[in-house]
């Protein structure tokens, strides 16, 4: 189900998610869920680690659903369901159809609902003021049928199911004398009343006479029409707006758009299609599902109108750190605990930032404000997230509320925090499984300051052996990272929760030099850089890299 259909909110952390990243989005949709009357459901921006599945597994928590771009799709818009014909109907009806729709173009779909062409009003224009060779109406291949369709006709004689394929379309004129000297066997003659004209025509075995002004027709002419096989038709109209309406009998077919047809489907995104359309002379694009099937239209008037996607955001306010197309949503909140980033709002928004270890703990104190009691499963997630966090309380970002906070959720979930948090943690740590790419990024963070954009990565675990086993396979990707990421530096973070210190691994010009100036531990003569007491990326590292930006 498309996301204009559900119309819910999405309740979403950052890129590279963490375990308080994903649990805070799952307990903060419930919270919504109780209080409010809206659809609010938790997603994630990209793949979980193990340490997260392990925390959802053990819980019983189905995972958030993974989103990659928020930026408003072609399924936001206001679709216009304009139905689609068959390729047979004739000029006229898909002009009237067009009057009566109010649209310039329509699509003409097979028994499948497979678009196999376009019409628009100026096709139609253009060929009623061009047609000029007197066998185009036999070359379009009209069925008798339209034929009398188009001019309000009866017929009178033949098989309305035939198909006019030969000759050319006349108008008897002048004397029967003359006849001979432009109509020819085949030929679709338009005449009146004048027997002797339509005996002519039909001693030159004609395909089709067409009998203007409603005038009637001898039973001797109706007779000798049928030994000959000729189709007769009567219309009201006269000779004259007879002869200008018959090539409206054409099927559409004959004059529709089949190839180089522009499309778009439910799932593109209006950021990637805006140049298209831009760039494109038609007014109208037809819109397919994911099977290919027809299912709208829609124009740059419809841009205007669209319904962004709607979205909470927790546990980060950068934009760099944000899914892909927040710029093209609507932000209804900020969950944080960071430092103010870099994102920008069109209006204002509910933005809850406090100094706590984990976002986590945040929306477990919105939890109490609320008097909302909180279930088994999401206290463990909330316990889990702050215990991550936190490096089971040894951040200096800890503080006493998550503490207390963790103590309270680890009796409503029925578990022992130490038990717990070391099973967790070495189930993050298991790097035997995991690709470079999946350790380097599982926790991973891009910031730019002075100009500089740089990336920090963390990689934590409870024994300084599983760090060891995984150090020169980071060291030797570094480079890959500057680029995969299109950074100036990239910093990885070797964490051991028990030692309460990190190895720092860097890469990019002036990185190493940086390090030495925000740590006095980190000086460039040492071959490895320790940094004893740091554990927290957003406390503790951020902020000294940033300082010593600054005093460059």
């Amino acid at each position: 189900m498309s996301y204009s259909e559900t119309n819910s909110i999405w309740v979403v952390g950052h890129k590279n998610p963490d375990t308080d990243s994903i649990c805070a989005a799952i307990a903060y949709a419930a919270l919504k869920n109780q209080t409010e009357r809206a659809n609010y459901e938790p997603k994630r921006a990209g793949a979980m680690n193990s340490e997260t599945a392990y925390v959802l597994d053990y819980f019983g928590v189905e995972a958030p659903e993974q989103v990659s771009d928020v930026g408003a799709q072609v399924k936001d818009i206001n679709i216009r369901r304009t139905a689609g014909v068959r390729q047979g109907i004739t000029l006229k009806k898909a002009w009237e159809l067009m009057q009566t729709e109010r649209v310039v173009t329509l699509p003409i779909v097979n028994e499948d609902r497979k678009l196999v062409g376009l019409i628009s009003n100026n096709d139609i224009a253009m060929c009623y003021m061009e047609v000029s060779n007197q066998e185009s109406l036999s070359q379009a291949r009209p069925q008798y049928k339209n034929i009398i369709e188009t001019l309000n006709g009866t017929l009178l004689t033949g098989n309305e199911h035939g198909i006019f394929m030969h000759g050319k379309v006349e108008v008897a004129a002048g004397n029967k004398e003359r006849v001979e000297e432009y109509i020819d066997k085949d030929d679709l003659v338009i005449l009146g009343d004048r027997e002797e004209m339509q005996r002519r025509s039909l001693e030159l075995d004609v395909s089709c006479m067409i009998i203007c002004g409603g005038s009637q027709v001898s039973t001797e002419m109706l007779e000798m029409a049928k030994r000959r096989d000729c189709v007769l038709i009567s219309t009201p109209y006269d000779t004259f707006t007879t002869a200008r309406l018959i090539n409206q009998s054409m099927p559409i077919k004959s004059i529709m758009t089949k190839k180089g047809l522009i499309t778009f489907e439910l799932d593109d995104y209006i950021d990637d299609i805006k140049d298209v359309m831009s760039k494109e002379r038609h007014r109208d694009f037809p819109v397919l599902d994911e099977n290919g099937d027809y299912v709208g239209m829609i124009s740059r008037r419809n841009l205007l109108n669209m319904q962004k996607k709607r979205v909470i955001l927790v546990d980060h306010n950068e934009k760099t750190q944000a899914v892909d197309g927040i710029s093209g949503a609507e932000v209804l909140e900020i969950i944080d605990h960071h430092r103010l980033g870099s994102l920008e709002t069109m209006s204002p928004v509910f933005f809850r930032n406090q100094p706590l270890g984990s976002t986590s703990s945040i929306v477990w104190k919105m939890y109490q404000e609320k008097g909302v009691e909180v279930d088994q499963k999401i206290a463990g997630l909330l316990c889990a997230a702050i215990i991550s966090d936190t490096l089971m309380f040894r951040s200096p970002t800890c503080t006493a509320f998550d503490k207390e906070a963790a103590e309270e959720l680890a009796q409503i979930a029925g578990i022992d925090i130490e038990t717990f948090a070391s099973n967790m943690f070495r189930a993050g740590s298991d790097f035997r499984r995991k690709s470079i790419e999946e350790i380097c990024y599982l926790d991973f963070k891009t910031f730019t300051a002075e100009k500089i954009t740089f990336g920090v990565s963390q990689i934590s675990a409870m024994s300084g052996l599983d760090l060891e086993d995984v150090k020169n396979r980071v060291d030797g990707y570094l480079d890959t990272m500057l680029v995969d990421r299109k950074l100036d530096m990239v910093f990885v973070l070797l964490t051991n929760i028990v030692m309460e210190q990190s190895e720092v691994l860097c890469a990019g010009e002036g990185a190493r030099r940086l390090l030495g100036q925000a740590f006095r531990d980190a000086k460039e003569e040492a071959e490895e850089v320790v940094l004893r007491g740091v554990v927290s990326r957003k406390k503790q590292f951020i902020p000294e890299l940033i300082r010593a930006m600054q005093e460059q």
